[in-house]
C-alpha cells in the first residue's frame, strides 16, 4: 500500500521518527528563539492525522503557528496507523501499544532537538488515550503535563451501538456547521484519514483501562470539553468522576470551551483553546520550577 504524505506548509516541515524500528511521520515547526521556552508534542484523533494541528481553513486554526509565536517548539506526529507508518501497521494498534511506539519515537525525537525546559504533550480524542496512557506509564523524558481535548473517561452513548457515518456520525464529529471557518470541509482531505481497525476495536474497553492506570499519572493534566462535545459525557458528575481517577496527579484542570464542536483545533475558537492550552503548559514550567527549587516552594506555600 503506498501512502502519500501531504506536504508540510510554510514554516512547518515533515521529519520522521523511529519508534524501535517503526516508522512515524510527523510535522515539524521551531521558534525563531534559542533555546525554546519547552517543546509541544500534539497527537490527532481518530481519523485524522498530523495536519490537524495546522488547519488549512484559516491561519487562526494553527497551532504549530501559534506555539512557535510563543517560543515553543512544536510537534505533530501522526500516530502508529496513521501516515507513514501505515504501511507497517495497516491495522493499527490499541491504546497501550500507541503509547509503547509512540513513548519510543519521542525518546528519539528529545534525542534530536532541543526541548527546552522539558515536553508538553497536546492530545485530541482518541490521542488522548496513549497520551494518558504514556503519562501514567513515566515513558515520555522530562514530561511537564498535558492537556486533553475531545477525550474524557465515559462515553455519552455505548460505544459498540454508535455509527460513525451518516448524520449521526457527523454531529458527533463536528457538531454545528457554523462553529468552522468557511472552506473546513472541502480542505478536510488534508486533514482526515481512515481509523486502522483496531483502533476502534479496541476503543470499546477505553473507560475499564483509563480507571485502571488513571491514578499513576503524576504530572498536571488540563481537560477541555467543547461545548457541543457528544462523545463523552462532561456533566457535573462525570467530570467529578473523571478528576477524582487522577488522585495522583497534583493538580487537574477541566474547562468547556464555548461555541466549538469536537474538533475544536479546526473552529473558530481554536485560537482561544490553544491559547489556554499553551497558558497551562507556561503554568507546568513554573510548577516543575518549583519543585526543583526548595526556596519557591517555601515562599508559594507561606
Amino acid at each position: 500500500m503506498t501512502v502519500a504524505q501531504p506536504a508540510a506548509p510554510a514554516g512547518v516541515r515533515g521529519i520522521t521518527l523511529d519508534a524501535d524500528g517503526i516508522t512515524l511521520s510527523a510535522l515539524l515547526a521551531l521558534p525563531s528563539q534559542a533555546p525554546c521556552r519547552a517543546m509541544v508534542v500534539a497527537l490527532h484523533g481518530a481519523g485524522m492525522s498530523a495536519s490537524y494541528f495546522h488547519g488549512p481553513a484559516h491561519p487562526d486554526t494553527s497551532f504549530l503557528d501559534l506555539a512557535t509565536s510563543l517560543g515553543f517548539a512544536a510537534v505533530a506526529v501522526d500516530r502508529p496507523g496513521y501516515g507513514l507508518s501505515a504501511r507497517q501497521l495497516p491495522q493499527g494498534q490499541g491504546v497501550a501499544e500507541q503509547a509503547a511506539t509512540l513513548g519510543a519515537a519521542l525518546r528519539s525525537l528529545t534525542a534530536r532537538y532541543d526541548t527546552g525546559s522539558g515536553v508538553f504533550l497536546l492530545a485530541h480524542s482518541f490521542g488522548g488515550k496513549p497520551t494518558l496512557r504514556m503519562a501514567a506509564d513515566g515513558t515520555v523524558p522530562h514530561l511537564l503535563g498535558l492537556d486533553v481535548s475531545g477525550c474524557g473517561g465515559e462515553y455519552a452513548v455505548p460505544f459498540s451501538a454508535r455509527d460513525t457515518h451518516g448524520r449521526r456520525g457527523w454531529q458527533l464529529n463536528w457538531g454545528p456547521l457554523r462553529l468552522y471557518p468557511p472552506g473546513t470541509f472541502q480542505a478536510s482531505g488534508a486533514v482526515v484519514a481512515s481509523v486502522p481497525p483496531r483502533e476502534f476495536a479496541d476503543a470499546v474497553r477505553w473507560p475499564e483501562e483509563f480507571a485502571d492506570f488513571a491514578g499513576r499519572i503524576r504530572v498536571p493534566v488540563r481537560f477541555t470539553f467543547a461545548e457541543h462535545e457528544a462523545w463523552w459525557q462532561h456533566d457535573q458528575q462525570a467530570v467529578a468522576r473523571l478528576r477524582s481517577r487522577l488522585s495522583s496527579a497534583p493538580r487537574v484542570v477541566t474547562d468547556l470551551q464555548p461555541d466549538a464542536g469536537h474538533n475544536i483545533s479546526l473552529g473558530w475558537t481554536a485560537r482561544a483553546y490553544h491559547l489556554r492550552a499553551l497558558g497551562f503548559a507556561e503554568e507546568c514550567l513554573r510548577w516543575r520550577e518549583s519543585e526543583r527549587s526548595p526556596a519557591l516552594v517555601s515562599s508559594r506555600s507561606a
